[in-house]
């Protein structure tokens, strides 16, 4: 799995790090997502598919699955 951010499209809603907090976080200034794994385990995978179906900006992306 690859994860992939749009920062510019980011609203700051802050559902990703709350779904999956060791692949996202939050920039404290503006409230923007940082992705702090672009390749997570399998374990996180669950977690990262949530986070894209609930971002209401639709700004994480996933390619591939494994």
């Amino acid at each position: 799995m690859k994860v992939r951010v749009e920062e510019d499209r980011c609203c700051g809603a802050g559902q990703c790090v709350l779904l999956a907090p060791q692949v996202f976080d939050q920039r404290d200034d503006d409230g923007i997502v940082v992705l702090l794994d672009g390749t997570p385990p399998e374990a996180e995978h669950e977690a990262v598919r949530e986070a894209v179906s609930v971002c209401p900006a639709a700004a994480i992306h996933v390619d591939g699955d494994g």
